[in-house]
């Protein structure tokens, strides 16, 4: 499957008010979508955290590094953000919480969708689903020869428990272009997303990848001597626009 034009992608994970999760993902899915890809965003898919009722999780992509400090100029001075920022700053405790990514090689970038994204207050055509987002923190870079250890070694195994990895990104080290809106440069970072139909095809995948003798005794170890942390994983419903589903 083609990959989206997404050469650069942010992951931003925004802490929110106690119950203004609901009133930001309406602003942001009615005004916050078109706007930004008429200026050259791309608008990859917002989500809700299942297991943080208050963080607002999204992802937005860019052609390039370049096109990114423009397009982010274009939005944030631009009308549609200066109408609706105090309405959407008021739901937000922090929104820095923000990797900068890029696919981790030819074939892991976000596919491009199979459908139009539903218009406002339109029922998506595709059933819910679930994205798991996994964040693997290293000691270091995670170089070529860890993308192919996990293109090859890695990857079937997380098909074959039923997890194929729909898109899989790496830390871009390039200089923030738009130091109005800070990320996070202190990780190095390989992010990997599957789809979900729902939570228990979630439940069984880590069953079964539990209970996988390759991941455990082969996998898993070699995996292990890259984390400097234990891995972060994000259980992501997605909004009723998100392109992403």
């Amino acid at each position: 499957m083609e990959a989206l034009r997404s050469p650069v992608v942010e992951l931003r994970q925004y802490t929110l008010h106690s119950g203004q999760r609901d009133v930001l993902i309406d602003l942001f899915d009615r005004e916050f979508i078109e706007s930004q890809e008429a200026v050259g965003a791309t608008v990859l898919g917002q989500f809700r955290d299942l297991d943080d009722p208050d963080r607002f999780v999204w992802l937005r992509g860019f052609e390039n590094m370049a096109r990114r400090a423009e397009a982010l100029e274009s939005f944030y001075r631009g009308p549609v953000w200066q109408a609706h920022r105090e309405e959407a700053n008021a739901t937000m405790i922090d929104s820095d919480d923000v990797l900068l990514l890029r696919p981790a090689s030819a074939r892991g970038g976000f596919p491009v969708p199979e459908g139009a994204r539903p218009a406002p207050g339109e029922r998506a055509s595709s059933p819910p689903s679930l994205v798991l987002a996994t964040i693997w923190y290293g000691h270091g870079p995670f170089d070529a020869p860890f993308v192919e250890f996990f293109e090859q070694r890695v990857r079937p195994v997380l098909a074959e428990a039923g997890g194929e990895p729909l898109a899989y990104l790496r830390s871009e080290h390039a200089p923030n272009t738009y130091p109005a809106l800070p990320v996070r440069t202190d990780d190095e970072v390989f992010v990997w997303c599957a789809r979900f139909s729902d939570e228990s095809h979630l439940d069984d995948y880590r069953n079964r990848l539990q209970h996988s003798e390759h991941w455990r005794e082969q996998v898993l170890p070699a995996l292990s001597e890259r984390w400097a942390r234990a891995p972060q994983q994000l259980r992501l419903a997605p909004t009723a626009r998100s392109i992403l589903r």
